[in-house]
């Protein structure tokens, strides 16, 4: 299994409001509803991958991973229990990139100059393949 979407979006820090928190969550949650394409949901363990496209004073990276994670349990993975594997990224936007070397979503995301995530989801790897 491999899945992906994008959050055209700056992503919000697990230490946002509640409110905003969550209304940021909904968001996250359409945005893979729209993109999966599954019959059910991912059973297994799971490796998430996340590439935030900054611009200034980007939230820390730690910080962002978490309520991206709970916005897609229930929906492409059980519960956050079964992702084993997470590889956060962040860099700006002005940066320079290899571009024939990228996903075309997130060649997408670049293109739009905007902040956004890409994130990935795909069945985890045996530990010596992250290694």
């Amino acid at each position: 299994m491999k899945f992906e979407f994008l959050i055209p979006k700056r992503p919000l820090s697990l230490q946002a409001k509640a409110r905003r928190l969550n209304a940021w969550k909904a968001f996250v949650h359409e945005k893979a509803a729209s993109a999966w394409k599954y019959s059910s949901v991912q059973t297994g363990d799971v490796q998430v991958t996340l590439v935030y496209l900054c611009g200034e004073a980007p939230p820390d990276t730690d910080n962002i991973v978490k309520p991206i994670l709970d916005a897609m349990k229930g929906l492409v993975f059980v519960d956050d229990a079964t992702v084993s594997d997470v590889l956060s990224h962040r860099r700006p936007l002005t940066g320079n990139f290899d571009l024939t070397r990228l996903p075309p979503l997130l060649l997408q995301g670049i293109v739009t100059g905007d902040e956004c995530v890409y994130v990935q989801v795909r069945s985890s790897q045996p530990l010596e393949e992250y290694l």
